[in-house]
């Protein structure tokens, strides 16, 4: 039982660890350009040791990328919400609306230029994830007349770049504006693509 209880507290203070090290790097790109902060910046504002940050993290890189993937988390859970329509199902106000709720955090990401690297993950994975779903809801022997790779890539650029657009100007449109513009966007190429010959 003790060994549990060990485990247990590791596990807290990895945690901990964690959280300071990734409110730290916010904090400083809310500051100054990602490509000028260091990791001795990061472990400064985090008040940690070099040995506990590269106990956690290969390196900036992969401090900020953690970050990111609870956002293609969140991602990967709204295009599982629908299926099938020739639409992407994404529950892209839902997106908008986790954005909008952590503003603090993206803005740093945004006006730190930490985001390019992040922009090129995260459309990569939504493509993947459109893909898979554009895959499922071809017909047996029925062939698009554009390849659904290249679909499902228009359609995550599309989604992305919508996204930048909105944080770089400061959100001036509602999360439900943007789910409007990206379906009215979207959505006509995408039945074009599959429409039958």
């Amino acid at each position: 039982m003790a060994k549990k209880d060990e485990m247990q507290e590791n596990d807290r203070r990895s945690q901990r660890t964690r959280a300071l090290l990734n409110q730290a790097l916010i904090q400083l790109m809310l500051e100054k350009r990602y490509d000028k902060i260091t990791v001795q910046d990061i472990i400064d504002r985090a008040n940690v040791g070099r040995s506990t940050f590269y106990a956690h993290y290969y390196d900036k890189e992969d401090l900020l990328i953690s970050q990111f993937e609870q956002v293609l988390a969140f991602f990967s859970q709204q295009l599982e919400k629908n299926e099938r329509s020739v639409a992407p199902q994404m529950d892209v106000v839902g997106l908008f609306r986790h954005v909008q709720e952590f503003p603090v955090g993206y803005d740093a990401m945004v006006w730190g230029r930490g985001m390019e690297l992040l922009y090129r993950q995260g459309q990569a994975f939504l493509a993947k994830r459109f893909e898979m779903e554009f895959d499922a809801m071809q017909s047996a022997g029925k062939q698009d007349r554009v390849p659904t790779t290249i679909v499902a890539t228009y359609a995550a650029s599309t989604l992305v770049t919508l996204l930048r657009w909105w944080l770089e100007n400061k959100m001036p449109y509602p999360p439900e504006r943007m789910e409007e513009i990206f379906r009215q966007l979207v959505t006509p190429s995408v039945q074009a693509a599959f429409a039958s010959d």
